[in-house]
């Protein structure tokens, strides 16, 4: 089995200081990568900062053979994520790979929450996103080769009771890649998404004790890194994972039905006697971009 490499590439790694992120940074780091260790250090909702985090994974590398430079910047800001991508460009003068790992958790029922919470959610995991991505593109783009993950997860996908703003921030990461996909496509820089199941700190009181074990962070590992290779020939797609087990998750359409003749006015009653149609997923279709949708409303708009 010929052995998947990143020798002479260099990735960033937010939140890289411990956890799954830890955990993609040293394995990058074997496999002949670069890497930039980013990470604030705070706790799990956020607040404090500790340098040893970043530090202590930077010495793992380095005393391995590897090659690895700390940052300590939060995602949080736009100048926080420049500060990101120029660690990697002082140091090793190019981006190639960059995984947006970091993340935080304030979970509250939805009447309960407050705006602060919403907002740091929103601030660490969606424009945070935004903030390291953005100047990390422009590298890529100006090399012509680029690789990005975005980290997801089922609480946005799916849904999780107390997270809507987790879910939220998670689902626009997947409306960022939706977009970004296709600006960047030409440039062979490749977006995707990943929706992660592990035992981890921000997850230790969500899944049972019995499952720290088989929930191994490692599990989620080879996809990332398989998604940021050379070797990766998709984009634009959102992979949900956990226990060993990967699957491709999407938005789709089902078929849907056509109403009226895109000229008279439809009534309310006709969504209802049609509403079992309407709803109905057995034939489930993926969609490449918005437009797409348009391929179900062909009969009407000829």
């Amino acid at each position: 089995m010929a052995e998947i490499r990143y020798d002479g590439r260099v990735a960033i790694v937010t939140g890289a200081g411990m956890g799954i992120g830890r955990m993609y940074a040293l394995e990058l780091a074997r496999r002949g990568a670069k890497v930039v260790v980013n990470d604030l250090g705070g706790s799990r909702d956020g607040s404090g900062a500790n340098q040893s985090a970043a530090d202590s994974v930077v010495k793992e590398i380095k005393d391995a053979g590897g090659e690895a430079t700390a940052n300590y910047d939060s995602v949080a800001t736009y100048q926080g994520g420049q500060n990101i991508v120029q660690t990697a460009l002082d140091a090793y003068g190019k981006v190639d790979i960059l995984i947006n790992n970091a993340g935080i958790l304030r979970d509250r029922s939805f009447l309960k929450m407050s705006e602060e919470e919403w907002d740091l959610v929103i601030a660490v995991h969606l424009k945070g996103a935004f903030c390291v991505t953005q100047p990390a593109v422009k590298v890529m783009k100006d090399n012509n080769y680029g690789r990005i993950v975005f980290t997801s997860s089922s609480s946005g996908l799916y849904g999780n009771f107390g997270q809507t703003n987790y879910g939220a921030a998670k689902l626009g990461l997947v409306g960022i890649m939706n977009t970004l996909k296709l600006e960047v496509a030409k440039y062979d820089i490749k977006v995707n998404t990943i929706a992660p199941n592990a035992w981890s700190r921000m997850t230790a009181d969500v899944f049972p004790p019995e499952f720290e074990q088989k929930m191994n962070p490692q599990f989620n590992e080879p996809m990332v890194l398989f998604l940021c290779s050379e070797e990766n020939p998709v984009t634009g797609m959102t992979f949900a994972m956990g226990a060993g087990w990967y699957g491709r998750t999407a938005i789709v359409s089902g078929n849907g039905v056509c109403l009226g003749d895109a000229n008279r006015p439809i009534a309310v009653e006709e969504i209802r006697d049609n509403f079992d149609q309407i709803t109905r997923l057995d034939d489930p279709k993926p969609h490449d971009n918005g437009g797409s949708l348009f391929t179900y409303m062909a009969p009407l708009l000829k």
